[in-house]
């Protein structure tokens, strides 16, 4: 592996004790893997070169065990990650396993399982802080309902409110350093489910008494399974200072919460959303909420892991090439791209409104302009297929030279291309057998099946005396262009 894909602690790649340690169970089948004792996950990730582990308090204690016995198993816990230098991201509350949260935890119908999902909060915030965790999540799996006649959704949404509100109080008295992230997700294991969306909770969150305090951990799979953009979704998260933590996976559209290996189905979205979160300066972890195959055991859980992990470098060094290419400038400019980066009016005041208002404009001339998108849309793609310049290939050792015929070369320049000509004199020249292989072919990769298909991109060689121009100018609209161009003609 190259170091570029190589992780390394700086880029802050975490996963949840639930995540690969999931035993593969789901609601047609039991489980196809054992579990992974919690000392030896920490140190699986330590091998793979993670940074950071995430918990539910059921994953790491036993649920309604003798304190001391949990004691112990967190002790536990603590020397594994000492030991290992991997350290804890985030924890969070199991408030949707047990058949007591069945109708819900903080939004309960039953007042005696809302204070005790508060208080099982409160005592694994204390854990979190311990254990140094910055960032504590609340995702409402059981928050919600499938008959919408069982709880008014004020009151709801007012039970919501409460707890949190309790809880920041909790959090601040005892002096933590801890931010809370709402968890959207629009339905499943509830019919619906309060705070479906990004949207939803940040709008939610204005209402907190402490709403600097809470933020969001947004995730791949739920705002997909709305149909939503998560990388719009994300960007205005950003855009108003609440993005607090973030859980990579995958998923397919229309489906079940399927937590895939991240960029194994979205890629070009994902591309986008790599490339904003290291744009951006988003500085906390990157989770991978995502769980192995069912099918996968032993090695296969493991090979999961690194995968989230590599395709995650990959996808950013892939919008580091992007944002560097010329052509995607050249098409951005012509997109008006940095234009919308410009204030539109500046501050209202009444001499600018009076400004505006006795300005005119052309309609039919503002509409006759294009934006060159496809263009744009179809450089995102070649990048992220690998399909590079001509300047790029050659920098790049590992890919082969196209196949050559050297007589192909010589035909065309008997028929008297002019540069084709040039191109085999100048191949001809002493520079070593190996160098005039290649030269001779490219000469060939370049000027084979010079008709017969549309010029798709144009050259400023093109431009009067070439094999596919039929004109000055320009290349004909019936040939193909063998030499590739900065832009369209």
């Amino acid at each position: 592996m190259s170091d570029s894909l190589t992780p390394k602690p700086e880029h802050k790649f975490a996963f949840g004790l639930w995540t690969i340690g999931n035993l593969g169970r789901d609601p047609f089948g039991e489980a196809t893997r054992p579990p992974i004792d919690p000392v030896d996950f920490i140190r699986g990730l330590a091998e793979i070169g993670a940074w950071g582990v995430s918990f539910h308090d059921d994953d790491l204690m036993s649920f309604g065990a003798p304190e001391s016995q949990r004691r112990a198993e967190l002790d536990r816990f603590k020397k594994g990650l000492d030991e290992t230098g991997i350290v804890c991201s985030m924890a969070t509350t199991n408030l949707f396993w047990h058949p007591m949260f069945k109708d819900g935890a903080f939004t309960s119908n039953d007042r005696a399982v809302r204070r005790v999902a508060i208080q099982k909060t409160m005592r694994n915030i204390d854990v979190a802080a311990e254990l140094g965790a910055p960032t504590y999540v609340f995702w409402g799996g059981r928050e919600g309902v499938e008959s919408a006649a069982s709880k008014e959704p004020g009151d709801a949404l007012d039970r919501f409110k409460e707890a949190l509100d309790f809880l920041c109080g909790y959090t601040k008295d005892k002096g933590y350093d801890l931010r809370f992230a709402i968890e959207p997700k629009p339905n499943e294991p509830r019919g619906d489910t309060f705070l479906p969306t990004i949207g939803h909770a940040m709008a939610f969150i204005q209402m907190l008494e402490h709403p600097e305090m809470v933020g969001l951990n947004p995730e791949v799979a739920h705002e997909t399974m709305a149909g939503l953009s998560f990388y719009q979704g994300v960007a205005q998260a950003l855009w108003q200072g609440k993005l607090f933590h973030i859980d990579l996976n995958d998923q397919k559209i229309g489906r079940y919460d399927q937590d895939l290996r991240f960029g194994s189905e979205g890629l070009k979205d994902d591309f986008f959303l790599v490339r904003l979160l290291e744009s951006s300066g988003y500085d906390g972890p990157k989770h991978f909420d995502a769980r192995p195959y069912r099918s996968e055991q032993g090695e296969g859980i493991w090979e999961f892991a690194r995968g989230c992990m590599r395709t995650y470098l990959a996808l950013a060094a892939k919008a580091r090439e992007f944002d560097q290419d010329p052509r995607v400038a050249a098409a951005q400019a012509r997109a008006s791209v940095p234009e919308l980066a410009e204030p539109t009016v500046g501050p209202y005041s009444a001499d600018s409104a009076a400004r505006l208002l006795e300005e005119s404009f052309d309609p039919a001339k503002l509409a006759d302009r294009g934006y060159g998108n496809e263009a744009l849309d179809q450089l995102v793609i070649d990048r992220i297929l690998g399909i590079y310049p001509r300047r790029e290939r050659g920098q790049r050792s590992h890919q082969k030279a196209p196949p050559h015929n050297t007589n192909s070369a010589r035909e065309l320049a008997r028929k008297g291309h002019t540069h084709v000509q040039e191109d085999l004199r100048s191949s001809c020249r002493p520079r070593g057998r190996r160098t005039a292989r290649l030269r001779l072919r490219r000469i060939k990769h370049q000027h084979r099946e010079l008709s017969g298909s549309r010029c798709v991109l144009g050259s400023p060689r093109c431009l009067g005396g070439c094999a596919c121009s039929d004109r000055q100018g320009g290349c004909h609209p019936s040939r193909r262009c063998v030499f590739g161009s900065l832009g369209d003609r």
